[in-house]
């Protein structure tokens, strides 16, 4: 939670006249309390062993820390460290415990907001001078002491003209603290001199925070509004144990050596420029790997699906019709209409209602369905120039996005197909996914009824596959649920890259209908699904899974051809054209360098094989192979034999070795 006031009173808070809270223990005892006694005094008569292991309760799944009185009857539940939810307390003490070493040491600092997030911490600070390292460096020593005084976290509720008083010389506190209501219960924390207001919940003590650290700074504008001030943010991340630390710190480690926009401008991948901000230029190394994962989601559906590609640019009708106008205008760049003189235009942020309008302009039968559109259009959104970052987030991208046109009763079939479809395409890359099942959100179009219809077809469909999933309340499309698929890659990263969501809200919208069975029109119901998300932002990823060392049947370069001197040039020149001829990205280099210094070269480029010829190769038809990753090891092959290897691997689509690089 952030630091900050905290949320109002539920409706099920005990009033004046309910004195007595009903709790369930998890083995089915109870404890009937008195409204207001402290959750430590709950936990206590349990047992003084389960208080001393307690770091928080959570109350009908709702986490508050030990010291925060019981307003509410529910299940009661005690948090130890070994249950996840318990970390998130122990950051947000990290937070609260960071501000206090920064009060200590700058005084002048004013404090703003510090939440958990996801893998950490941060919080906010309002400065005449930017942080620098060695800031960070005097923090975290200071935290440190903070975390050996094993100072307890106070707790304590306040009035409002209170808070006015004690927070006077912070005015970002002043600002938070005017604008909550009279049903709100303020609280602040103290461990020591320093007070937060803060609605918590936070760990006993200090001494908790043992394993944490410092990561970065960075510039922050107060509350999200690049119109107000710009505050200095501190990141940082705790852990229970050290060696979750310790693998943490590795994996941000490996981040930053695999950083896509590090490595794609060192394989001279793509590049970025100021007349074209957030659209990438792609060279022809790119290219090639671009066009190697499209021509392999063609692949994968020529059979079934029909490619098709629509206009880019449409009149402000066609978005009013499918909703986008309304709820999605700010993220869409808009054209002027020069008869007009308005934005009556917008480039399309998306595919599907240009498909809706291809598959309304014929009559279809209920024996087409499931009738599937796929398309590699380029689309474009207007991101803020503070958000885009390389090829994650970018303003323009293309999808391989797919619209599925189908009849209720083929729902079931049709989620189980996409689903192995999507998980298959991401195992060839290594990759493993999980299924989340998101619910809906609460801006949205359509009636409950429909949703309820939506949201039921949708989750029996992903039951019946008989996969794992989460759920996640409140986050489906606005227009559908949808089934999203988080990713995980090589260095424990998550991803959420493919979706499947279902659509009874399109077809009112845009009158799409199908002759069915009874020769009358009925409505059909539309999937969306992609699978890489944006072939932008899916590079990116993979650049940073592989390290740049792709597999070979997607490297830019599959073999460079390396003749030790210009004798042998012919000869390397003939073993290039073969195998080019077989399929495969072969490149010579006959320079007069060194062949060291060219066999370094290949190895910087990340490329699968090195292919060296000198006498006795060119005399015995041979090549000396060397392997990326492989040192200076290699093997005598025949060319013939080489060739046929490299071309399995690509039928194939082998994966790489793992290797420490």
């Amino acid at each position: 939670m952030a630091l900050g006031a905290t949320a109002p009173l539920a409706s099920n808070v005990a009033s004046s006249s309910e004195l007595t809270l009903h709790l369930v223990l998890p083995n089915g005892a109870t404890r009937d309390v008195p409204a207001g006694t402290l959750a430590r005094d709950v936990v206590l008569s349990i047992g003084p062993g389960l208080l001393k292991a307690a770091i928080a309760v959570a109350i009908d799944g709702e986490v508050q820390d030990l010291m925060t009185p019981i307003r509410t009857s529910g299940a009661f539940v005690v948090l130890k460290a070994s249950d996840p939810r318990s970390l998130d307390v122990l950051r947000h003490s990290g937070a609260h415990i960071l501000a206090t070493a920064v009060r200590r040491l700058r005084p002048d600092a004013k404090i703003g907001f510090g939440p958990a997030i996801e893998d950490g911490f941060y919080y906010d600070f309002e400065v005449e001078k930017p942080f620098t390292p060695e800031d960070l460096e005097a923090f975290e020593a200071e935290m440190a002491k903070v975390v050996a005084e094993a100072l307890p976290f106070v707790r304590d509720e306040i009035s409002k003209d209170e808070g006015m008083k004690r927070f006077a010389d912070d005015p970002l506190k002043l600002e938070r603290l005017a604008e909550l209501g009279a049903d709100e219960v303020i609280s602040t924390y103290t461990d020591g001199p320093f007070v937060d207001l803060c609605r918590g919940p936070h760990v006993p003590d200090t001494s908790h925070l043992k394993n944490f650290k410092l990561l970065s700074t960075a510039g922050a504008y107060w509350r999200g509004d690049e119109r107000r001030q710009m505050l200095q943010r501190i990141y940082a991340t705790a852990f229970w144990k050290k060696e979750e630390l310790e693998a943490h710190i590795h994996r941000l480690s490996e981040a930053r050596r695999r950083d896509h926009r590090v490595v794609g401008k060192q394989l001279d991948l793509f590049m970025f420029h100021p007349y074209a901000p957030g659209a990438a230029f792609w060279t022809e190394r790119g290219t090639l790997l671009y066009n190697a994962l499209v021509d392999y989601v063609r692949e994968l559906q020529r059979v079934d699906y029909q490619e098709i590609k629509t206009p880019l640019l449409y009149n402000k009708g066609l978005w009013e019709t499918s909703g986008h106008w309304g709820k999605y205008r700010e993220n869409m760049f808009l054209v002027l209409d020069n008869e007009t003189s308005e934005h009556d235009f917008s480039l399309k942020p998306m595919n599907c209602p240009s498909h809706y309008l291809l598959y309304s302009a014929k009559k279809h039968s209920y024996r087409e369905l499931p009738l599937r559109y796929a398309t590699f259009d380029v689309l474009h959104r207007n991101e803020v120039s503070g958000a885009l970052s390389g090829l994650t987030r970018v303003r323009q991208f293309a999808q391989d996005d797919c619209h599925i046109f189908l009849m209720p009763s083929q729902i079931r079939d049709e989620v189980e197909r996409l689903t192995k479809f999507i998980l298959g395409y991401y195992g060839a890359f290594g990759l493993k996914a999980r299924l989340k099942f998101a619910t809906r959100p609460e801006t949205r179009i359509g009636t409950d009824d429909l949703w309820d219809g939506a949201e039921r077809s949708l989750r029996e469909a992903l039951d019946a596959t008989g996969l794992p999933y989460e759920m996640k309340p409140g986050d489906g499309a606005f227009y559908g649920p949808k089934i999203d698929f988080d990713v995980t890659d090589s260095i424990g990263r998550h991803w959420q890259l493919g979706t499947i969501q279902l659509d009874y809200n399109a077809p009112d919208r845009f009158d799409l209908n199908y002759t069915g069975e009874d020769n009358a029109d009925h409505r059909p119901v539309v999937i969306h699904r992609a699978v890489s998300g944006s072939f932008e932002r899916f590079i990116a990823i993979l650049i940073e899974h592989f390290a740049g060392a792709f597999p070979v049947w997607l490297s830019p370069e599959q073999v460079r051809v390396l003749p030790i001197a210009h004798d042998f040039a012919d000869t390397a020149r003939a073993v290039t054209a073969a195998m080019r001829a077989a399929g495969i990205r072969a490149h010579l280099d006959d320079r007069n360098d060194t062949l060291n210094y060219r066999i370094r070269e290949a190895e910087t480029m990340k490329t699968p094989y090195m292919a060296v010829i000198g006498q006795r190769e060119a005399e015995s038809g041979t090549l000396a192979v060397r392997e990326r990753g492989q040192g200076k090891k290699q093997e005598v092959v025949s060319v013939e034999a080489f060739i046929a290897r490299v071309q399995e691997e690509i039928r194939t689509r082998a994966l790489p070795p793992v290797t420490e690089e």
